[in-house]
């Protein structure tokens, strides 16, 4: 998300007042019908074991976008899911951290002819990079379901994806993406939609939902639901509350406030090593790195490749012994990985104030007030 006074010269969404109102708790599960259709029409296109593609740009990818359909979806066990960028290498990962691509666009192209069964896009830094643009319009043509995670929908746009669509998006980025794309009609209240081979999901948090709404879509119900056991998940459906997310005067002021305290600025270390739950790292590391304060960097104890647990490889920022950072968070326990996210924003609220914390959840789209709708077990 930019700054807030951008977001008050183009979009117009900081509203001053009314004051930000806490979202309703509970909201009405998804009916069984509606869920039961939007399953059946993201089950695997092409192949009974499905093969995905978690594309980036070398420059930029949004951690939680990134990692967490790589995650899930390589922890289902039910998918070949690879991390693709245009080129061998490094995949710097925003806000904080980089990983390394299984494979370079054309060498996936070599190896998967047909194309890909699913494509997931995150926000990526140039969200219409040409080539990054032009590989997912050819993987389309190919029948393969394109599915935008957050501001990755920006990235669908500038394929061409939304002529004619029903979709959602981040918050932040709905007013621009109608108006760039005027037969789109935006579906409210739904954290995901599906039209088409195309799939939309609103803010950063959506990437679990989603994910776990393809493993039930590849695999069935009961390995959706063994799954989310595992990862701390209550549900994966649809339901969201558009309306609960938006700038704010204190949203406002916290950004400008926080940006402006250069000497409070601090690095906060991430202890890493192999193994390592990817979810809850890329949770940790993006609530971290969203303060305006502060940025979160991986510490390891050599600089070598990393293998996390679903195969995805980290790149460390720092050896342990070599860092100097103004503090060191506590080793990550991946028990249940969806509870990252609470346990993260609750560090940041004791370090920091509830209105940082508030605003990084807004960021994410996260109603952090209300865990039943974000599929998150307390």
């Amino acid at each position: 998300m930019g700054t807030a006074l951008a977001a008050a010269a183009t979009y117009g969404h900081i509203r001053l007042p009314p004051e930000s109102t806490a979202p309703v708790l509970d909201l009405a599960p998804i009916v069984a019908e509606e869920h039961a259709a939007t399953i059946k029409a993201m089950r695997p296109p092409k192949r009974e074991r499905p093969v995905v593609a978690v594309i980036a740009q070398n420059e930029g990818a949004e951690i939680t976008d990134f990692v967490v359909p790589y995650g899930v979806l390589a922890r289902s066990g039910l998918a070949d899911v690879i991390a693709v960028a245009p080129r061998d290498g490094t995949i710097k990962l925003t806000p904080a951290l980089s990983v390394v691509a299984d494979a370079s666009t054309a060498e996936f192209d070599r190896r998967f002819p047909g194309g890909a069964d699913y494509v997931i896009v995150p926000k990526i830094e140039d969200a219409a990079d040409p080539e990054v643009v032009a590989w997912i319009q050819k993987q389309s043509d190919k029948r393969a379901i394109i599915v935008g995670i957050c501001a990755g929908t920006k990235t669908l746009s500038a394929a061409g994806l939304f002529t004619g669509r029903k979709a959602t998006a981040h918050w932040y980025d709905i007013a621009k993406l109608r108006g760039d794309n005027p037969s789109m009609t935006w579906v409210q209240d739904r954290r995901y939609v599906v039209d088409g081979n195309v799939v939309t999901t609103t803010g950063v948090s959506a990437s679990m939902p989603i994910s776990l709404a393809l493993v039930e879509a590849i695999g069935g119900r009961a390995r959706a639901i063994e799954l989310a056991a595992e990862l701390g998940a209550t549900n994966w459906d649809a339901r969201h509350d558009s309306s609960a997310f938006y700038l704010d005067r204190t949203d406002f002021w916290v950004q400008l406030r926080n940006s402006a305290q250069i000497w409070a600025h601090e690095q906060i270390g991430v202890p890493v090593s192999d193994g390592i739950d990817e979810i809850s790292m890329a949770l940790v590391a993006d609530v971290y790195s969203r303060t305006r304060q502060s940025v979160a960097v991986s510490l390891a104890e050599e600089l070598a490749p990393l293998t996390m647990r679903a195969g995805l490889r980290l790149l460390p920022d720092y050896a342990i012994e070599e860092a100097n950072l103004d503090i060191v968070l506590d080793p990550i326990d991946d028990a249940a990985p969806l509870k990252a996210i609470n346990i993260a924003l609750n560090g940041i609220e004791a370090r920091y104030d509830r209105e940082t914390a508030a605003f990084i959840a807004l960021q994410m789209e996260y109603a952090w007030s209300q865990p039943h709708e974000a599929g998150i077990s307390d």
